[in-house]
């Protein structure tokens, strides 16, 4: 695995992940996401309509908690969750945790993390967390780490802690990852901890740096746990103690402007559970992310207007940035316009927000299934139009048009 980079623009790194999985014949794009799964399946799609969508990621996520209940299936299985799964040609990434979920802390310890299953907890020792690594056959996976310090009010003693902790597990991973026949080809990325104190994370990029890594992860930074100025200031100083040519994922980042600021600090890679949690919530993503505006909202932006469908967010909010809209909301049960015009999803093509509303007010299958269409493809366009913008200079203008800003408003 190899980080080919073509340019750095305002701390923006461009270029493609290349030398991925088994094979090495599969390469990534950056900055971009990966697939998110649950289970190894993309919530509410099959495996044949999900690929009727255009320029999926070539890496997939799925995560240990997952299958950290059953994996005993798979190691009598012994081919691993690709094969298990029915999954089409592609490059397995495993995390600890599911983003989409939010799990109890407080139950970390010197020997072990935890899970949670559809069982309840499932406490992990660095033995066990490689065993199950092994049975998934991944072709890259993040180490055990203890990432609960993220949450408001942690001690700096408890944020040392959490640092120590995930250097000693990355040790006993990186032991145990070379006497393991399933993972000889694999990659190991380390986890970047620390919280928000400075100190801590700057000591933990520098450390984990020093071990033989294929990447690194960084952990912490979920988007209701920090404030997003925090959050820049953490992820750029800790980047610019990271190697250049390792990519670096950041776990619980997906709202489109939190990427954004993300990407600015160096980050590479994101998760793409956001679609899904968009999707849960009975909305469409549908902000712009185009950089040259159609002709008609160019003369309302002109003239310091702003189009009437993007006035208001879904909850009625004009102080919040409209990136969704409630399809729930009785106004569109008489709306006949595609989800988002100029869309080229399957739903927006065939469909309208008044069926829709009807399918999810109705509890039928079909709207998740249609959203879920649209919020990927959506957001998949979001990461290919932030990868063309800073190719060619224009990422302020994309910015402005993602967060609704007009020059000057963004700091």
């Amino acid at each position: 695995m190899r980080l080919e980079l073509s340019r750095v623009v305002q701390g923006c790194r461009l270029g493609v992940l290349t030398g991925l999985g088994k094979s090495g014949q599969h390469s990534l794009e950056v900055p971009g996401c990966l697939l998110y799964t649950r289970c190894a399946t993309v919530p509410h799609l099959t495996q044949d309509t999900l690929h009727t969508l255009r320029d999926l990621p070539s890496v997939t996520q799925v995560s240990v908690d997952s299958f950290a209940e059953h994996h005993e299936v798979l190691e009598e299985f012994k081919e691993g969750v690709r094969k298990f799964a029915g999954l089409h040609d592609t490059v397995l990434f495993c995390s600890l945790h599911d983003s989409a979920n939010t799990n109890p802390a407080g139950h970390v310890t010197n020997k072990t993390v935890s899970v949670w299953g559809s069982g309840g907890r499932i406490e992990l020792t660095v033995a066990r967390f490689m065993a199950i690594q092994a049975a998934i056959q991944p072709d890259c996976y993040q180490s055990m780490a203890d990432g609960e310090t993220w949450q408001a009010g942690v001690s700096r003693k408890r944020v040392r802690k959490a640092v120590d902790r995930t250097l000693a597990h990355l040790d006993e991973c990186l032991v145990l990852h070379q006497k393991t026949q399933e993972l000889k080809q694999a990659e190991i990325f380390g986890v970047v901890e620390g919280g928000d104190i400075m100190e801590e994370r700057l000591r933990s990029a520098r450390e984990t740096a020093k071990r033989p890594v294929g990447g690194f992860v960084l952990d912490g930074f979920h988007s209701a746990a920090m404030d997003q100025d925090v959050r820049a200031q953490l992820v750029k100083a800790t980047s610019a103690e990271l190697p250049q040519e390792k990519p670096r994922l950041v776990l619980g980042v997906g709202r489109p402007d939190e990427v954004i600021s993300c990407v600015e600090a160096g980050v590479d890679l994101f998760e793409s559970f956001f679609p899904f949690q968009v999707t849960e919530r009975g909305c469409a993503l549908s902000f712009n992310y185009s950089i040259d505006p159609d002709p008609e909202t160019a003369v309302l932006e002109i003239n310091g207007e702003m189009p009437a469908d993007k006035k208001l967010n879904s909850n009625g909010d004009e102080n919040m940035m409209p990136f969704e809209m409630n399809l729930r909301d009785k106004r569109y049960q008489d709306d006949f316009c595609p989800l988002v015009e100029g869309c080229g999803c399957y739903c927006c093509k065939k469909h309208m927000r008044a069926y829709v509303h009807h399918l999810l007010v109705t509890n039928e299958l079909l709207g998740s299934v249609l959203l879920m269409l649209h919020n990927m493809t959506h957001y998949l366009g979001f990461f290919k139009a932030l990868r063309e913008a800073i190719a060619s200079d224009r990422l302020q203008d994309f910015k402005n048009r993602v967060l609704h800003c007009r020059e000057g408003d963004l700091k």
